[in-house]
């Protein structure tokens, strides 16, 4: 569709191939969005930071699911997969009130905190697995040597399963990019700091909607995603394998 004449996108009969196919809106979007740019850094921005934030909290917290014993840590991991199941949706009522209580609203932190959230509990369950394959005699034998056990974390684990950590990077990236709609129309409303989902809805509700130009936009805010598979892909493969042989 980005690539068909404006006329032919609305013509009857739809053809997929027709005269005139051309990258064109490519080149024209940016004069018909202005501000189509500062969407895309601001997806990519609020996409990594919520992968970034997201890391810190899954990294110990899959190591210490996968690896120790202590009370209620089934009742929290079916917690943490019932979570997954309940849709941004529902949340955006009372975050808005908090969110206004201490002043967030209209800020990066009111899309990249819930973002986060959001994803943590998934990102637990990929790299918990990944953590119960790596060996315990490594850990053993650098606590016996008098490591602490957040050097053990730092040295050891984290080294050894960084495949799954790039897994889990990549999930909770594509997810970030993926919910920012809904979290930006609720909380944001400066258009500099929309993201491209946001971005790009008013143009897509005009009554002479310049499709191939929207669809044009679209394609061009979602190549970074496209872009870090191909560079992670080796990494990614050996992460979900090893992740599935045991848990």
């Amino acid at each position: 569709m980005s690539l068909r004449p404006w006329r032919e996108i609305i013509s009857i009969p739809y053809e997929i191939v027709t005269e005139g196919m051309s990258f064109d809106a490519y080149f024209s979007v940016w004069n018909y969005i202005p501000l189509l740019g500062h969407y895309i850094w601001n997806s990519i921005f609020i996409g990594l930071s919520v992968t970034v934030l997201s890391l810190i909290a899954v990294i110990p917290a899959a190591w210490a699911f996968g690896r120790f014993e202590f009370k209620g840590r089934s009742v929290l991991l079916t917690a943490f997969l019932t979570i997954t199941m309940i849709g941004p949706t529902v949340f955006v009522l009372p975050l808005f009130k908090i969110f206004l209580k201490v002043g967030l609203l209209n800020t990066y932190w009111a899309v990249i905190l819930p973002g986060a959230t959001f994803l943590i509990p998934t990102g637990i369950w990929l790299l918990r697995s990944y953590m119960m394959t790596i060996p315990r005699e490594l850990e053993e034998a650098a606590w016996v040597d008098g490591a602490s056990r957040l050097y053990i974390l730092w040295r050891v684990i984290i080294p050894i399963a960084m495949p799954g950590i790039v897994v889990v990077a990549t999930a909770t990236f594509i997810g970030a990019y993926s919910q920012q709609f809904v979290l930006s129309f609720a909380f944001l409303w400066t258009p500099e700091m929309q993201p491209l989902p946001l971005g790009l809805y008013p143009y897509a509700q005009q009554i002479s909607a310049r499709w191939n130009e929207v669809m044009a936009a679209s394609i061009i805010g979602i190549l970074p995603v496209l872009l870090i598979y191909p560079f992670l892909q080796r990494r990614m493969v050996a992460g979900l394998t090893a992740g599935a042989v045991k848990q």
